[in-house]
């Protein structure tokens, strides 16, 4: 057998590792080392280490402790640092430079890896003020790179491996009664049937041998007679290292580049490792066999739509994924090979090699496959896009309501708006980390806003089309189920799940106070026309009674609110409606002076500045962008007309739940309405909880309260402007006291810079104690 030889560059290891070893002794010993190697006065380091060694060059950053390590890697990784709060824990200290603020002088830095630029840009953005959270990766990770988990998410199902545990599991039973049975009982169904034509029995006994496969194909191999490769882990063997002949020059230019080369680098051993090649293939003429075709023609086509249906359902099911895969392989490959070159094995529990078969599945069930992704996607967002389809189908082609009721057609384009957002989250997150600060904080404003902003406006304009007032109580009552879940069950369920898995978490207070902050001018500024009306406008009560003759019992008044309608209309128009407009300019000027304050003035609150060891210049690496800017934008323009049809179908189909339903319109609004839309940032405040990165999980739901009360509500008072759907900024008692409460509640909890899940259950308990609040009460006096 002919092998072919591979061979790796050699060098001298030892003499390296000497050097190494002494150059590191002198950085340590040096004290001038500081002056050559200047600490930037920046907040945020990025080291970038390009992956070939003259890259390197002065790319090593020394901490000013003197217990810290330098340390130089391969691959090309940027470094991000960046504060996580006087409290938090930190990878290298640094002294303030701001010594005149307290909070400044026990400051930590925690070094976040980012694995290229691009990585670096998204992580960055996520602590910047006004940009929206995101927890995915925006680039694709070699497969080599990543954890043995996640390699068996993306396994093809082709290679077998030595075996590990047993076989007999959970999911491989559920497997057998979703999947396996009906599989395997057509298959024996089409078994007589090809033999039956005579010519057909080789393909028979092919529906006898998948048959016995796929009723427990857990454990076996599909593989192709006389084409099985097997090729054994090898070890390289034990040899000593032959450095290289050079000339002198070369041997001068490594004296001479001593200084800047590596202190810990791999070391290269020549191996020569022999790999088998493969059998020359030989082209099968089973094609022109009549079984061939009365198996294409009777048989292929049955298991054809089976299989189809089967990898479809498993698909579905995300966690069944393999099945799935398996699936499609047959279907592609093993249906369509000559009936005697598939061969059925079990295989040995012992096994000491891996061989490349045709197929072999060892779990029906992987819980990990909720990370599955393609083209960046996620699965659950990616299995939801037929749904989306469907719903706009059947919303804007069944008026008449014949296939389905209107309530079956506003849950699906409910649910179909969550898919939508996430889409438009991805596309905002991607287009950012590509390109500079002003166009992404501009784009964050503008589609950061959009999902909630489509919905409200349909919503509004259905209620003028119906002549109703009911329509604009949804609204706010949406507008302020957003704030409630956004101030108190995101950063609640966030402490919840961070808690259980970390004892304490702690946050930057100082940065959780700005947040806090612009969330009182906020209430302030939404809530104040409300109050005006309640302080200068009439209180009317709609059903009083009182017992004639009765003097000493009181009148009994029900329903009683305060109108501004009966007013005079001078005041109104002169008072209220200029208070409405003035409140919609300071809102956006405040959240300005917010992004100014953070960005520039006080950007080291969240210290989100990027430098790097090479002037500035970050490596990029070796990566695949999953979305580009343009296929960002045009996703996020086609996601946002979805978006809007989505909402308008809602809107559409919501009326018979608004008056036959038995529970109060307030509640439908804080509860489906507002929050629905908002699942896939709960997700990432979730996430980015978990892995201990609470300030972030906090910053999901002030972010988007914030910009309610900042953008969105003053974007509906210039709507309601220029056309005129009846929209006035003030709201129901109900929704006053709630907002201002809940406020207070988590800038107290927000005080100490610290959380645990106990301060997280307090805030959803407050949350769900609201909730029943608006469960229970009456509804609207427009609806």
């Amino acid at each position: 057998m002919s092998h072919k030889k591979s061979s790796v560059v050699t060098g001298d290891v030892e003499s390296l590792r000497r050097r190494s070893a002494a150059d590191n002794q002198d950085n340590y010993a040096d004290p001038e080392q500081h002056h050559r190697f200047p600490r930037r006065h920046s907040h945020t380091d990025r080291l970038c280490v390009g992956s070939q060694h003259p890259e390197l060059g002065t790319a090593e950053t020394p901490s000013p402790d003197a217990s810290s390590h330098h340390f130089c890697q391969y691959t090309p990784k940027c470094f991000l640092t960046v504060h996580r709060g006087a409290h938090g824990t930190s990878a290298r200290s640094t002294p303030s430079i701001y010594t005149e603020e307290g909070w400044e002088e026990g400051a930590s830095k925690t070094t976040i890896r980012a694995e290229n630029e691009v990585e670096a840009h998204r992580e960055a953005n996520n602590y910047r003020f006004g940009f929206r959270k995101w927890k995915a990766n925006l680039t694709e990770k070699p497969i080599e790179d990543r954890s043995d988990i996640v390699k068996e998410l993306y396994s093809d199902l082709s290679i077998v491996k030595p075996q590990q545990g047993s076989i007999i599991t959970f999911g491989n039973i559920i497997y057998v009664f979703l999947f396996g049975w009906w599989v395997s009982l057509i298959y024996i169904i089409m078994c007589p049937l090809m033999f039956l034509t005579i010519f057909g029995a080789p393909y028979g006994r092919l529906c006898l041998k998948m048959a016995w496969y796929f009723i427990w194909p857990f454990g076996k191999s599909v593989e192709k007679a006389g084409d099985v490769v097997k090729r054994s882990i090898v070890k390289p063997p034990k040899c000593e290292v032959i450095p290289e002949e050079r000339d002198s020059e070369d041997n001068n230019d490594l004296v001479r580049n001593k200084d800047c080369a590596p202190l810990l680098m791999s070391s290269p051993i020549p191996v020569e490792i022999p790999v088998p090649e493969l059998p020359a293939r030989n082209i099968s003429k089973h094609w022109c066999r009549i079984s061939t075709f009365i198996w294409l023609l009777l048989g292929y086509p049955v298991l054809a739509m089976v299989h189809a249906l089967a990898c479809a359902l498993s698909w579905l099911l995300v966690f069944t994924i393999p099945v799935s895969k398996m699936n499609a392989r047959t279907l592609s490959i093993v249906l369509l090979m000559a009936p005697e070159d598939v061969q059925i094995h079990t295989l040995e529990k012992a096994r000491g090699c891996e061989t490349r078969v045709i197929l072999c599945c060892y779990q029906a069930f992987n819980v990990y496959y909720y990370k599955y992704t393609i083209q960046g996607i996620n699965i659950f967002a990616l299995n939801l896009l037929p749904l989306v389809l469907m719903t706009l189908i059947i919303g804007y082609t069944d008026h008449e309501h014949n296939h389905l009721s209107s309530e079956t057609k506003f849950v699906m384009a409910i649910i179909s708006i969550i898919p939508l957002s996430y889409y438009i989250g991805m596309g905002i997150a991607s287009f950012s980390a590509q390109s500079n600060f002003a166009v992404g904080a501009v784009v964050n404003a503008t589609f950061g806003s959009i999902t909630e902003m489509t919905f409200y406006i349909t919503a509004l304009l259905q209620g003028q089309r119906a002549g109703t007032k009911c329509y604009e109580e949804i609204v706010k009552a949406a507008l302020t189920g957003t704030l409630l879940g956004c101030i108190l069950f995101i950063p609640g369920i966030c402490m919840i799940i961070g808690g259980i898995k970390h004892r304490e978490q702690r946050f930057n207070s100082r940065s959780a106070g700005v947040s806090s902050a612009l969330l009182f001018i906020s209430i302030g500024g939404v809530f104040a026309p409300t109050l005006f009306s309640k302080t200068f406008g009439n209180l009317v009560c709609e059903s009083c009674t009182n017992i004639p003759g009765n003097t000493s019992v009181p009148f009994i008044c029900k329903d009683c609110h305060y109108d501004t309608s009966q007013t005079d209309p001078h005041l109104i128009l002169s008072h209220i409606e200029a208070l409405v407009y003035t409140i919609s300019v300071l809102l956006p000027a405040a959240y300005l002076i917010g992004l100014i304050f953070t960005l520039k003035t006080h950007s080291h609150i969240y210290d989100i500045h990027i430098s790097d060891g090479q002037g500035g210049h970050a490596h990029a690496g070796h990566h695949v962008v999953h979305w580009s800017r343009w296929r960002a934008l045009g996703v996020l323009i086609v996601a946002t007309v979805l978006m809007a049809c989505c909402a308008d179908l809602s809107t559409e189909n919501i009326e018979p739940i608004l008056n036959n339903s038995s529970i109060s319109q307030y509640f439908i609004g804080v509860t489906v309405l507002a929050m629905v839309p908002e699942l896939p940032e709960i997700v990432n405040g979730i996430l980015f909880a978990v892995q201990n990165n609470i300030s972030l999980s906090l910053e999901v739901g002030s972010c988007i309260a914030v910009q309610v009360c900042m953008i969105q509500i003053p974007l509906l008072i210039l709507f309601n402007a220029f056309y005129d759907v009846g929209f006035v900024l003030v709201f129901s008692d109900i929704h006053l006291w709630a907002s201002i409460f809940s406020v207070i509640l988590v800038n107290y909890i927000f005080m100490d810079g610290k959380c645990d899940y106990f301060q997280g259950t307090a805030l959803v308990v407050v949350y769900l104690i609201l909730l029943s609040l608006y469960y229970f009460a009456p509804p609207p006096r427009s609806c």
